[in-house]
């Protein structure tokens, strides 16, 4: 059965289609560990939708800041960014291209913007006038100053899906679309799984479901993590005119950010409101909130919205992704819990949970293992 045959080409209760490990989830997650995996193991991964990279993934604000999450992340993010410089078998063009960050701080931020200077690598410390320089529609009468992060860019989200999937196909392995995995159950080693395009078995799940996550583990009869997927919404607005080139600019607070792409300006309120794994939907009064805060930050009124759109983050607890094997279920491994730091960590993530399965050594330290173990957990 070759690839999209997967909603017709077999029917539950026919012979299971077997490999060494299953991927659920096709998206940055899934498919960037199917394609490290795919040289040493046969690797199918089950995508509960029509196409592989359909909801966080394709819905990313696709910046890569350094400086940017926990302390975990940030060992991610470093461990990644060699991958993104220099990708190898991943492309053969940049998948970087720089941008920038800014970060501007109002009359009470002046502790915030000094914890945010002294915590990070490679942010300077902007005068007010110097992020106006920069962002010419800032308030600067507002501002206090700002960090900036130079090196911050855009990621080529397409380009870096497109190059792991064709890692795994090169290597044999496949993507099955309009898979969801509906049941799931172990038996004499094997995982069975059951979908709408037939039954898999495989020794080894990986479970990179995204928001859906602790759903899959539920139907396995696996204890959760705790993942809640978080709405992040997005408008996009006509582009001011000089603002191909801004950085990324935002509130320090979070609470608003705006970002150049593709001759237009992204505006998101930056909210983190908690939802059900759902194919997420903008809020019209979260969308006025942040275009508020925009236009309350800028000089810009903002009097044509031409779309919205919303994704979805999810995170457990600590914030930190779960990267490791379930101490309740054996063969059970999760890949989760990315929050929107899935895209930047993809590389670093892909490799470490490659390195477990198959048991390689892993390059990552000791304590980072240990912090993003689902072992944190029981």
């Amino acid at each position: 059965m070759a690839d999209g045959e997967g909603a017709s080409g077999m029917a539950t209760g026919e012979t299971p289609m077997k490999a060494d490990v299953l991927v659920i989830g096709g998206g940055i997650a899934g498919i960037g560990a199917a394609a490290r995996l795919a040289p040493d193991a046969r690797v199918i991964v089950l995508e509960r939708e029509a196409r592989p990279g359909t909801h966080s993934t394709g819905r990313s604000a696709a910046i890569f800041v350094l400086n940017y999450g926990n302390a975990t992340l940030r060992a991610l993010n470093a461990a990644s960014h060699p991958s993104f410089l220099a990708p190898g078998d991943l492309s053969d063009t940049p998948l970087l291209h720089k941008r920038g960050e800014l970060l501007v701080a109002g009359a009470d931020d002046a502790d915030l913007l000094a914890e945010t200077l002294a915590s990070s690598d490679a942010m300077q410390h902007l005068t007010a006038r110097e992020a106006v320089g920069i962002v010419p529609v800032l308030r600067g009468e507002k501002l206090i100053g700002a960090a900036y992060e130079a090196d911050a860019s855009d990621i080529d989200v397409d380009l870096l899906l497109g190059g792991f999937t064709r890692i795994l196909r090169a290597n044999g392995g496949r993507i099955i679309p309009n898979a969801e995995a509906n049941a799931l159950t172990r038996s004499d080693g094997v995982w069975r799984v059951e979908t709408p395009a037939g039954v898999f078995e495989a020794p080894v799940i990986v479970n990179a479901a995204g928001a859906w996550a602790d759903v899959v583990a539920a139907r396995a009869g696996v204890a959760g993590i705790g993942l809640q997927p978080l709405r992040r919404s997005a408008a996009i607005i006509p582009l001011p005119e000089g603002g191909a080139d801004w950085p990324l600019f935002g509130s320090l607070r979070e609470d608003c950010y705006a970002k150049p792409q593709s001759g237009k300006l992204m505006v998101s309120p930056a909210d983190e409101d908690p939802v059900e794994p759902m194919d997420a939907w903008p809020d019209d009064m979260v969308i006025a909130g942040g275009i508020d805060r925009f236009e309350r930050m800028t000089t810009v009124q903002v009097t044509r919205v031409e779309r919205t759109w919303a994704g979805l983050r999810s995170f457990t607890a600590d914030r930190t992704p779960v990267a490791g094997f379930a101490p309740d279920a054996e063969g059970f491994f999760w890949l989760a819990g990315q929050g929107g730091y899935g895209i930047q960590t993809a590389p670093a993530l892909s490799r470490l949970a490659a390195d477990l399965i198959v048991g390689r050594e892993a390059a990552l330290p000791r304590d980072i293992l240990v912090a993003l173990s689902p072992e944190r957990f029981a």
